[in-house]
């Protein structure tokens, strides 16, 4: 059964940092890529970044340079390193296997003032 569990957000300010964890299980994690999305409230949600099973990683533009994405295939985690933080990076973030399953956790709160 597959299982999500995202953790690591809260509150910064401005041009702070965080640093998002996803345990994953249920699935053969080291052969499948990962990514994190997030929605924002009254928005869609929308893809931040992915990472293969061979590490080769990708963002959105928006976070391109800010954001780093990794994984731990040891301990089947992947993580999202989020600096220099803005306003518009409200929402909520999840983590889903790449293309994603119709499960997801339950998201993790990020809310960054200005």
């Amino acid at each position: 059964q597959v299982q999500l569990v995202e953790s690591g957000g809260g509150l910064v300010q401005a041009g702070g940092s965080l640093r998002l964890s996803c345990a994953a299980s249920g699935r053969i994690f080291r052969l499948n890529a990962m990514a994190w999305y997030r929605q924002a409230p009254g928005k869609q949600r929308e893809l931040v970044a992915t990472i293969t099973s061979s590490y080769i990683t990708n963002y959105a533009d928006s976070v391109l340079g800010r954001f780093t994405i990794s994984r731990n295939n040891v301990e089947n985690t992947v993580y999202l390193q989020m600096n220099s933080l803005k306003p518009e990076d409200t929402a909520v973030y999840y983590c889903n296997y790449q293309p994603e399953l119709a499960v997801w956790g339950q998201g993790t709160q990020v809310t960054v003032s200005s």
